[in-house]
Parts: structure tokens; sequence; C-alpha cells
């Protein structure tokens, strides 16, 4: 191993592991020349996949793992478990050996291991799970996603904190425009954790555009760049916005092969189509981060293919590189939120 950025690998957590890591580590390594990996896992099977790339094995080191967590396995069947695949590479990252870990296993388990090893960021209440998004004119960061399904104010206001910060590392906005997702946005609309959180915000000193609420249906627009949830809701809204766009890629076929002049009309579209599919790709967005802990863990979805696989690991770069988790860290300092949600959540009484 070199001296390099080290990212630590579950190399089977996923689908079709191994092989898909394999492949989109591959990828990674042709772009990042001084990136290195450790690579958790069956050490033969991972051995005879790396055979098939020479130039990743110059920049990897295997170490053998004896289990593997299942999507199966709950949380508090694993979170001891320090012979798995996903432990162990997680706590590379806690011993200083690694600067990230990637992992396309159980959500639950890397969650609940991550902030065992890792530990929550001083100050950070509760970490959350956030991700990239399309939307009409270009990209939106969305926290969170079900780490948290009830939240206070104070945690609100942390995750429009991280959100920024992840915006403008991994979208490159200067100045992103943040807000909290409410039903209405009227002062009054929405339950009073969500309002109460504005207050802190527009409060504190926190440098952010914060421009009050968003409504559900705006999410596409690009009224925002970084949209923020209690976990529950962000959830519904993530696998809401998912669900929406297979339906109309759905309807579009639906309707093509039922008509014939739809058939011919395609040809016609067919480089508007391909934009379209190629903005909705999912494995473009691939990689949620859980931001708040002391080390940064990514989620790949478990059934991406090598390019899904090959974001994922990019994202976790990214951050390294922007210095992510002491970025937090500094912005912290400069705020106290729990001294300012104390006044606020008073003063309301």
């Amino acid at each position: 191993m070199s001296d390099n950025l080290v990212i630590s690998i579950d190399a089977m957590g996923g689908d079709n592991s191994p092989k898909i890591v394999i492949e989109g580590l591959s990828i990674v390594a042709d772009r990042n020349p001084d990136v290195s990996f450790l690579l958790f896992g069956d050490e033969e099977k991972v051995n005879a996949m790396l055979k098939d790339y020479p130039k990743l094995r110059n920049v990897c080191e295997v170490r053998h793992s004896t289990d593997v967590v299942s999507n199966e396995d709950k949380p508090s069947q694993v979170i001891r478990n320090r012979s798995t695949s996903m432990y162990m590479a997680i706590d590379a990252v806690k011993k200083g050996e690694a600067q990230a870990i990637v992992s396309a296993g159980n959500t639950g388990a890397l969650m609940a291991i991550s902030k065992l090893n890792l530990k929550t960021i001083q100050k950070i209440h509760r970490p959350a799970i956030v991700s990239i998004m399309p939307h009409r004119t270009g990209r939106y960061v969305m926290l969170d996603l079900g780490a948290n399904t009830e939240c206070d104010a104070i945690n609100l206001a942390e995750f429009a904190l991280m959100g920024n910060i992840v915006a403008k590392n991994a979208l490159g906005i200067e100045r992103p425009k943040v807000a909290l997702l409410n039903i209405g946005a009227e002062e009054m609309k929405g339950k009073e954790e969500i309002r109460q959180a504005a207050q802190i915000i527009r409060s504190s000193k926190m440098n952010m555009d914060f421009i009050g609420y968003i409504e559900p249906h705006q999410i596409g627009d690009g009224v925002a760049d970084v949209i923020v949830a209690d976990g529950f809701t962000g959830n519904i809204a993530l696998k809401s916005v998912e669900g929406t766009a297979k339906l109309f890629m759905r309807i579009i076929k639906d309707r093509v092969k039922k008509s014939i002049f739809a058939k011919v009309g395609v040809l016609f579209m067919l480089g508007i189509i391909f934009k379209i599919k190629k903005i909705l790709d999912p494995r473009l967005y691939n990689g949620a981060m859980f931001v708040g802990l002391n080390g940064l863990s990514v989620k790949s979805h478990g059934g991406t293919d090598a390019l899904g696989y090959y974001v994922a690991v990019d994202n976790a770069i990214k951050m390294v590189r922007q210095d992510f988790v002491a970025t937090i860290r500094d912005e912290l300092e400069k705020v106290d939120l729990d001294e300012l949600s104390q006044e606020i959540i008073y003063d309301s009484y």
C-alpha cells in the first residue's frame, strides 16, 4: 500500500460481489492514480477477480474476512461480529488506515456499525443519510433519507448545515440554496419542529443561503440545492420521486408500443430520449453518505453495476479530498445550536 489516499472497501457487500466491486474499482483506479484500496472479504474470491485487473491489483491490499453481513441480517445481530467484511472495513477507518469506507451491503447494518465504530462528531446529535438527485436544471442534495424517522428542530438545523457543506463540495455550488421540506410555503405551515428549525437557522451564524420552505411538488424544479427533512419524510419523498421517474419512462414505452405513429415519432426524438434517460440514470447518483460521523461511510446500492459502484467510490474520494468531516467540525465551532434552540423553543411557549 502507498501513502496516498486510502479507501476501505467491503468487497462482499451487494448482490453480485465481489465481481461488481472489482469492476467498479478498476474504473476508479484508472481515473484516480493517487488512490489505494483496502479490500475486505473472501481472500480467494477477491484475488481471483483481481487477476484480470493488474493495474488495480497493484494498488490493493486484500484482507481476509470469515463472515459476511447478509441483507436479511438485523443490525442487532451483526453489530458485535468483528469478523465480517463490513465491520473490518469500517474498523479500518476508525484505526486511521483509510479515510472512507464504501459498502453495497445491508443499509441498517452499515449505519449501525458505522455509528458504533466511528462515533458521532461532537456537537452533532444525530448522523443523517444524504444523497444527490437530479432536478430540472441540475442536481440537489437531500437529507435525511431514513436514518432518523423522528427529528427535533436542532436535528433539522444540523442537517441543513451538513447538507450545505455536501452541496458545496460534491456539486461545486459556491452558495447553495437551502430549504426545509414542508407542506406549504407559509411561515405557520407544518409541524412545530420545522418552524423552530427555520428560526434556529435564521438566527444562527451559519453561513448559508436559507430560502425557507419548499413543497414536495417543487423538488424537481431546481428551487433548492439542499432539501432538509426528517428521515421518515425524506425517505418517502425520495421513493416518490424515484417511482414517478420510473412511471414516466414506462408510460412512454407503453404508448410507443401501442401506436405506429408514436414509433415513427420516436425515431426523431431518440436524441432527446437518450438525454432524458441519462439524466434519470440512477447509477449516476449512486452512493448515499452517512454524514455527521468521525469518518466517511458511503452506501452503494446493492444491485448497481460497475459504473454505479464507481460513482459511489468517487463520491467518497471527493469528500475526502475536500476534508468533509473537518469542515463540519469547523462550521460547528462558529455556532452554538444547542443554546440557540433552547432560547427559540422557550420563546415559542
